[in-house]
């Protein structure tokens, strides 16, 4: 089963999420460079409040942590993120794309 991760960061916003995916070698725009294994769907943006919003699918918990470890902690600091975000997961029942 498929696990989703939202992420809620203070503090951050679209100039600090361009250098942490220019960092990693990721186009999230044109969904082309280096993307992870495990990844399924990326999608980020601003909440009502201006909070900002990563919201990821993966194949596993540890696929999400295994890419944490060897390649996104160094790229969230190396783009000025220094707070950790609040993480909320959830088990995904269903998954679908329709008319993409």
């Amino acid at each position: 089963m498929a696990e989703a991760v939202v992420l809620e960061f203070s503090g951050v916003g679209e100039t600090e999420y361009d250098a942490v995916n220019e960092k990693l070698g990721i186009d999230p725009k044109a969904g082309t460079g280096n993307w992870p294994a495990g990844l399924r769907m990326h999608a980020a943006g601003y909440s009502d409040d201006g909070t900002f919003i990563v919201s990821e699918i993966w194949t596993s918990r540890a696929a999400q942590a295994e890419f944490m470890h060897t390649r996104l902690g160094d790229a969230l600091a190396a783009g000025g993120v220094t707070s950790a975000p609040k993480v909320t997961w959830f088990s995904v029942l269903a998954y679908q794309t329709p008319n993409a």
